[in-house]
């Protein structure tokens, strides 16, 4: 684990680093993945341990059910139930959903879900939450895919208050909780911290409100994330939060030797070209970056600890 949980002196609940940026692995899920066959559990777990074992501060795991592009189908584990169990196999690596659809599930029962997994792992997980944007799961599983973002805002006023007090009571028309409770509490009396991942306007305010970190994905280009940290500003700006307390992440993908070409727009080079690139991210201010690896092995997750050295060298 990278750091200390609980709340710093900054009022964060984000994991304390020891480095100006850290980094978080983005696993593979399913079938057709960078890992080459559809993965298992245990190759999550390996993936997990070597990421543990490696510089990373974070296994990151998404939130399908399958994606389907035209013909192109693939199958997709799901997220809670591996995060879970990656999580009662590890000792130090935080857990995180990036990101958990509220379009999937009942809001009060995410919260639930997240105290648990916080319980799990010994304060390790971190709540990344999302509108969700694949259409097709939600036609195949029988989910609303309109208003998006007010569901979404409706789901984080119950998270938020059973995360952080234990407690929410919220009216709303999609989401509501009464006088509901989250007990017994896990090891962080504020519960996991939390991450969301947009850029659209009104989802900023949202974050700016509520979150503890915000995450853009997925970009080769320090410029873009720039561009949007300006937004992000404003939007605290906005609500009345200083801006230096939300934490800033992104996520980029990151070809190495023999990749699949299964993950678009790749960073690529030499070791000292990909670090080259990253500090780029690192001195925009990002201070958390989410590598998706291609190929990604066991082994090519310890060979990217050289990559991680450098950046912080």
């Amino acid at each position: 684990m990278s750091g200390e949980s609980g709340v710093h002196a900054d009022g964060s609940l984000w994991p304390k680093q020891t480095k100006r940026m850290s980094f978080g692995l983005l696993l593979p899920m399913g079938e057709g993945t960078a890992h080459g066959d559809t993965v298992r559990f245990a190759d999550l777990v390996a993936m997990t341990r070597a990421a543990e074992e490696s510089g990373f501060d974070t296994a990151w795991f998404i939130d399908h059910f399958a994606f389907r592009f035209g013909e192109d189908e693939r199958g997709v584990w799901e997220c809670w139930t591996m995060m879970a169990a990656v999580a009662a196999k590890t000792e130090r690596i935080n857990i995180g959903s990036l990101v958990a659809c509220t379009g999937f599930r009942n809001a009060g029962v995410i919260a639930k879900m997240a105290e648990a997994i916080d319980e799990i792992s010994g304060g390790r997980f971190i709540l990344g939450l999302g509108a969700g944007w694949h259409e097709p799961e939600y036609e195949m599983f029988g989910f609303p895919f309109d208003h998006r973002v007010t569901r979404f805002e409706e789901a984080v006023k119950v998270i938020h208050p059973l995360l952080r007090t234990g407690t929410a009571n919220v009216a709303g028309t999609y989401s509501s909780a009464v006088n509901a409770v989250n007990r017994p509490k896990g090891p962080r009396p504020q519960g996991a911290p939390i991450l969301v991942g947009s850029s659209g306007e009104r989802m900023l305010r949202i974050i700016a409100r509520y979150a503890d970190a915000w995450n853009t994905v997925w970009h080769a280009n320090a410029d873009l994330v720039v561009e949007q940290m300006a937004a992000v500003d404003a939007a605290c700006l906005e609500v009345g939060r200083d801006p230096k307390t939300l934490h800033r992440t992104a996520g980029g993908n990151i070809a190495l030797e023999d990749p699949t070409g299964v993950r678009p727009t790749p960073i690529s080079g030499s070791d000292e070209e990909i670090a080259a690139t990253l500090r780029t991210f690192r001195d925009a201010g990002i201070t958390h970056f989410v590598a998706g690896l291609d190929p990604c092995t066991p082994d090519t997750i310890r060979r990217f600890r050289s990559v991680i050295d450098l950046v912080g060298a």
